[in-house]
């Protein structure tokens, strides 16, 4: 039969219990390992009979043998992430253990390096994999015990403090929540999910508290999350409390008890299991009975999706997706008890290498007048991650892409992306060449006096003592440019700002105030910041909100010299499957703003050029705005390195003149 040779990364306990697992399933085999510590690395292979020459120090020998298919990734967490996306990268399957990552921006790209690298990704949860699992889902979905009212689960234990443990030690991601609470959380939104017949369901909400040790990790902590229909699951997690360490799940007619979910036969067979169910005032015992170790279940449920070509596992065993969901749960519970990561201050962001794909196309960088140096003509927008980590994540995709312009506001999450924004600047010291559009002066403080001071804060969040650009959010056409145009060009003189420029702003406007600037022999406005996309704005994004994408505009810019920096570049993914979008507000929603008889069209025309190109409608629609017989640089909203790696295929394609009038609707022939 078939087999899924394996390598191990990290020969601790938990590895030697799932090299164990190995040698007990039928579809995997222990080939290699690789470990620093030599006397560790040296015993572990004597015991599981993998040969010297396969017991390597260095992780890249490891992954460059040919002997290994796939890798198990057993280290301490902060380790995870980056050897998971080294070995996918490596062509390499993976099963990485739990927490798959410490944050849900690492799960995040993860599975999107699994995806671009087309191999096998696997949060290791072993009770998913064991059968109790299957069969508490076939029992909740039967109806036995009615409708899902309640889940109650503990997982915690007792251990002394240790500032040497891993445990205690927040730089090796420590604490409870991390360790042994992401057990109940993913035992309750299974459970949530099975009630509504899906593999797993997220919280509508999730209040948590904990209590913090001397080292700043949580020692005992517990949430209560709520889900659709009310139902509620309380969480319980420790490292200095014993604990129940059981679940129960309650319905209107019944419940179901499990006292041993988490790990029936973990260090040695047999792992027998017992679901204990209540319904209509009887109580019968089920006994499913496997001689085997807890960890053989995960070894052959692995093996056998990698053996089938799958790209992840079935249903009980984690999706991508509830990886992912879990991930964003157990950061909401963390901060609720304030327990605060190294790696989410400005002092110690983590660095997560990789998460960009090799040959994907550079992307240009082109000059603004006024301002000084040159910028990418892909701008990433700076206004959807709400924390530090999961910002820089984005950020150092964007800088490895080759991407140095940023978009700001000064309204952004009330000042807080602009402050997360400069801390990742200044803790990677690429103030210098990055090139940062500074946005204030949005309604109702579009006026003259609130510019300098908005700009000021906007600054001091960004640690710079400049903007390079510097733009107007809104227009208020009951001020009279000339004092707009005055104030800009004393912000200029006095080397606050570089270029400036209007967003939203009409036609009309834009040319008095540069008008008024040629007579009085002032810096113009050179940046004009509308939506343009080849999907036309049908109804504004957001109140006050222009499109550029209509003949008076287009025939202005082509002539001006001006340059237009567009907004919402892809329609906020308009060109996108149902599937593949994003979740948005309905009222910004991309069917909500763009949905038309004639975009409809475009995105028909878009996809008939995609098929013939070899890319995504959505490349084809990007590509339409950095080909404009004008200046035309295009603002971009990725919210993980995926959506950065998927967007940069536009940058490489050329399409002629003749395709973006037919796109765009100016001409039936090709």
């Amino acid at each position: 039969m078939k087999t899924v040779r394996w390598g191990i990364v990290g020969p601790g306990n938990i590895a030697a219990n799932f090299a164990q697992g190995l040698a007990e399933s039928e579809r995997g085999e222990l080939e290699a390992i690789s470990g620093r510590d030599p006397d560790r690395r040296k015993a572990f292979g004597e015991k599981f009979s993998v040969p010297a020459s396969r017991c390597f120090c260095d992780v890249n020998d490891l992954l460059a043998t040919e002997a290994v298919d796939a890798i198990y990734v057993s280290t301490p967490h902060p380790f995870h992430a980056a050897l998971a996306i080294q070995a996918m990268r490596a062509g390499k399957h993976v099963l990485v253990e739990k927490p798959a990552g410490l944050i849900r921006g690492e799960v995040v790209a993860m599975t999107e390096v699994a995806a671009q690298q087309d191999v096998f990704f696997m949060e290791g949860w072993m009770y998913r994999c064991h059968p109790q699992m299957a069969r508490l889902a076939e029992i909740i979905r039967s109806g036995e015990i009615g409708d899902l009212r309640h889940i109650k689960c503990s997982f915690g234990f007792a251990s002394k403090f240790n500032l040497k443990s891993r445990l205690d030690d927040p730089l090796m991601g420590g604490g409870a929540i991390l360790d042994v609470g992401v057990y109940p959380v993913s035992f309750a939104r299974f459970v949530a999910g099975q009630a509504l017949g899906a593999d797993f369901a997220d919280p509508v909400g999730v209040a948590g508290s904990g209590v913090l040790g001397a080292t700043g990790s949580d020692e005992t902590a517990y949430a209560l999350l709520t889900f659709e229909g009310g139902v509620i699951a309380e969480c319980a997690t420790s490292i200095r409390r014993e604990m129940d360490n059981t679940a129960e799940v309650i319905g209107g007619d019944g419940r179901i008890f499990l006292e041993n979910p988490w790990v029936p036969g973990r260090n040695a067979g047999p792992s027998d299991a017992v679901i204990e169910i209540t319904s209509g005032g009887v109580t019968r015992r089920e006994t499913l009975d496997d001689t085997r170790i807890l960890f053989a279940h995960e070894a052959e449920y692995a093996s056998q999706a990698i053996l089938a070509g799958q790209s992840q596992p079935d249903s009980p065993a984690p999706t991508w997706a509830d990886s992912i969901g879990n991930a964003g749960v157990i950061d909401m519970w963390r901060r609720s008890a304030g327990y605060v990561l190294p790696g989410e201050t400005s002092a110690g962001i983590r660095r997560l290498s990789r998460t960009i794909p090799s040959g994907l196309p550079d992307i240009p960088r082109v000059s603004i007048d006024s301002m000084a140096g040159e910028i990418s003509s892909l701008i990433i927008g700076c206004d959807n991650r709400d924390t530090l980590a999961e910002g820089a994540i984005v950020w150092d995709a964007w800088w490895e892409a080759g991407g140095n312009g940023f978009d700001t506001g000064f309204v952004y999450g009330g000042g807080l992306h602009e402050t997360l924004l400069g801390q990742w600047m200044a803790s990677r010291g690429v103030g210098a060449e990055a090139q940062v559009i500074v946005k204030g002066a949005h309604s109702p403080y579009c006026l003259p006096d609130a510019i300098k001071a908005q700009l000021e804060i906007s600054l001091e969040r960004l640690q710079r003592d400049r903007a390079p650009i510097y733009i107007m959010h809104r227009d208020n056409p009951d001020v009279h440019v000339s004092e707009f145009v005055d104030v800009l060009n004393q912000l200029r003189d006095e080397g606050l700002i570089g270029a400036f420029g209007g967003s939203n702003w009409s036609v009309k406007r834009f040319s008095e105030a540069n008008a008024y600037a040629k007579a009085n022999g002032l810096q113009p406005m050179t940046i004009l910041n509308n939506n343009l996309s080849l999907a036309v704005m049908e109804q504004p994004v957001w109140p006050g909100c222009v499109t550029s994408n209509d003949p008076e505009t287009l025939a202005f810019l082509r002539k001006s010299g001006a340059a237009h920096l567009s907004w919402s570049s892809q329609a906020r993914g308009f060109f996108l499957a149902r599937g593949e979008r994003s979740e948005l507000p309905k009222d910004t929603a991309p069917d909500t703003c763009f949905a038309s008889p004639a975009n409809a069209e475009r995105k028909a025309r878009a996809g008939v050029l995609a098929r013939e190109l070899g890319v995504h409608p959505n490349n084809i629609a990007a590509a339409w705005v950095l080909r404009q017989n004008f200046a035309s640089l295009a603002l971009i909203g990725p919210r993980s390195p995926g959506e950065i790696a998927s967007t940069l295929p536009a940058l490489g394609l050329a399409i002629s003149s003749t395709d973006l009038s037919w796109l765009n609707l100016e001409s039936d022939a090709r």
